[in-house]
């Protein structure tokens, strides 16, 4: 068998690898012998080479395999959805509930953020005492009791992941189709899904920027899905500009509780979101078509089921049980709270990618997998192209620490947006769909 640094090699110089080979890389990753800049240079190789199919499905086999697999009993389907990361992108905070108030159950594993988009984890953690790293029993029964359960990789699963995510977040390797497909796909083959919907983002703000490209992730995480035995389909969605108009954490989980309790569903995340969770409730055999199961979402909404479910999930999670009726009450604010202006005229573009490096610029986010994380910082009332904006309306509000972080804040953010003086034409919220 190769050392680690000969499978690096191999790897820098174009030579396929074996199964054996990447299950022993990755078994070392696992128990320390493989060395973080080994890991991280493997990663690099991985991003300028790319792995074919085989590659691929052993990478996210050995991955998965590195602890536990679970397997659930349950009076309902095990569906999920995973997103390939943008900003303002709250879905996972309002879309577990809904599908769970229709009857299926969802064990989401989810990821810090990553690059320059947000984390759903980083944004539960903005939640007092909500444990985002329960033990299995407690993750289990909080599933079977509350309907869904949103938490990160415990050391029992997929921890070859865990520690390779924290490094490619810090070495310019995020972008890596091959990398993205076994990470997003051993936390869900661990998961022990019945079915997978995959959001796969395009545009200024999406890892996957082109089509193009956006289509060959899709197509990946199919491919090596379906191929493990794991039922999947993904959509295509647009990333050109942040989904929600709230970005950073604690801001966004104020969001997710406006969206499930009516005070505010803005066109472009509701489609998103219904889309989603209407393709798991298909995928999971709970309604026929999209269309009737975008019915059945829609009253899990109006009825406050869904808000119920979100409640339930939280406080069974160790969070306030009244989070949804006091939000304001727990949630962290930042006491620098600005509203940016723009010239008057149109939102013709937004460098979304850019947007999401404000909210880590203020410590929203990471540079380095150490950091932590101040979950009071965001931006809020982002305008999205096509709104008029000037004096009476914002770009956004800048939510910072200090008058200092809000000053640079202000001037990334005006750079990211470009006014004109006419109509903006906006494509479809979701562009496309596979599988």
């Amino acid at each position: 068998m190769r050392l680690p640094q000969e499978v690096i090699r191999a790897k820098r110089d174009g030579h396929a690898l074996d199964g054996a080979e990447i299950e022993a890389f990755i078994a070392g990753l696992t128990d320390g012998r493989v060395t973080e800049g080994q890991a991280a240079a493997f990663a690099m190789a991985v991003f300028f080479r790319g792995l074919s199919l085989p590659e691929r499905v052993a990478l996210t086999r050995a991955m998965t395999r590195s602890g536990t697999v679970l397997a659930w009993d349950l009076p309902g389907p095990a569906i999920d959805k995973h997103s390939s990361g943008g900003v303002g992108d709250a879905v996972s905070l309002v879309l577990a509930p809904m599908v769970a108030a229709c009857g299926g159950y969802v064990p989401m594993i989810s990821g810090r953020g990553l690059g320059h988009t947000g984390g759903t984890l980083d944004k539960l953690a903005s939640i007092p005492g909500y444990d985002s790293a329960p033990d299995l029993d407690r993750f289990r029964r909080v599933v079977r009791e509350a309907g869904c359960a949103i938490i990160g990789q415990t050391d029992n699963l997929a921890p070859a992941d865990r520690r390779l995510y924290a490094i490619r977040d810090v070495t310019g390797t995020v972008e890596s189709l091959d990398l993205i497909t076994a990470s997003i796909l051993s936390k869900k083959l661990a998961a022990g899904l019945d079915g997978l919907v995959m959001d796969v983002k395009t545009g200024s703000g999406a890892f996957m920027a082109s089509l193009d490209d956006a289509r060959g992730l899709a197509n990946s995480i199919v491919t090596v899905a379906n191929g493990a035995g794991l039922r999947t389909v993904a959509l295509i969605t647009d990333m050109d500009a942040p989904l929600a108009t709230a970005a950073g954490n604690a801001v966004e989980v104020t969001y997710a509780i406006d969206y499930l309790t009516g005070r505010s569903r803005e066109p472009a995340f509701h489609a998103v979101t219904l889309a989603l969770a209407a393709e798991m409730l298909v995928l999971g055999g709970l309604s026929p078509d999209p269309d009737q199961a975008s019915a059945r979402l829609e009253h899990a909404l109006a009825s406050g089921k869904a808000a119920e479910v979100f409640a339930r999930m939280v406080s069974a999670l160790g969070g306030p049980a009244d989070l949804i009726e006091r939000a304001d009450a727990y949630l962290p604010r930042a006491p620098v709270a600005r509203p940016v202006h723009a010239e008057a005229g149109i939102v013709e573009r937004v460098a979304t990618r850019d947007v999401g490096l404000c909210v880590i610029a203020l410590g929203g986010g990471r540079t380095r997998p150490q950091d932590s994380i101040d979950s009071a910082v965001g931006l809020t009332a982002l305008a999205r192209p096509g709104d008029a904006v000037g004096p009476d309306r914002p770009i956004g509000i800048v939510h910072a620490r200090t008058d200092e972080g809000a000053d640079r804040a202000e001037a990334a953010l005006l750079a990211a947006y470009r006014i004109g003086a006419g109509p903006t034409m906006t494509g479809p919220a979701v562009i496309d769909r596979m599988g």
